[in-house]
C-alpha cells in the first residue's frame, strides 16, 4: 500500500512539473531501507498520485501563492526508524524537484507520513509477480 497522494494548488500545473515529482517520489520511495538494509516498500506496491486541486484558496490571497500537499501513507509493520527513513528521503526529493520553483515565488509545501490501521485490507491483481524475483 506505500502511496504518496499529493495535491496542488493548479497553478503548479504549468510550474510544478508534476509528472517529473510522481517520478522522483517514487524513485526515492525505492531508495528507502529498513536498518538491516532491505527495501522498505516492495517495487509493485510503489505508487505516487497527483491531483491539482478544481478550487483553492491560499494565505490572504494577495500573493501568487502556491501549495502542494505531499501524503505518504504506508501500512503497519514498518519500524520508526524506517518510517522516518521514508519521510526523509521524500522530503530531500521534493525540496530538490520545487528548488527552481521556490526561488521564484512563493509556494507552501507540506508533507506528511501516515501510518494505516486499516480495518479492511484487500490486495489483489498481477503487478506484485513481475517484481518477485528482481532484486533493488
Amino acid at each position: 500500500m506505500p502511496q504518496v497522494v499529493i495535491y496542488y494548488t493548479p497553478d503548479l500545473e504549468a510550474d510544478g512539473a508534476m509528472p517529473t515529482l510522481c517520478r522522483t517520489l517514487a524513485d526515492a520511495m525505492l531508495t528507502v531501507r529498513d536498518e538491516a538494509g532491505a527495501q522498505v516498500f516492495p517495487t509493485g506496491g510503489v505508487r505516487v498520485f497527483a491531483y491539482p486541486a478544481a478550487h483553492a484558496a491560499v494565505a490572504d490571497g494577495s500573493g501568487d501563492y502556491g501549495f502542494c500537499y505531499l501524503n505518504l501513507r504506508m501500512g503497519r509493520g514498518r519500524s520508526a526508524a524506517a518510517q522516518q527513513a521514508a519521510g526523509e528521503a521524500l522530503t530531500v526529493a521534493a525540496k530538490a524537484h520545487f528548488a527552481p520553483l521556490l526561488a521564484r515565488r512563493h509556494l507552501g509545501l507540506t508533507l506528511q507520513v501516515d501510518v494505516g490501521d486499516e480495518v479492511f485490507d484487500a490486495k489483489f491483481g498481477n503487478l506484485h509477480p513481475l517484481f518477485q524475483n528482481k532484486k533493488g
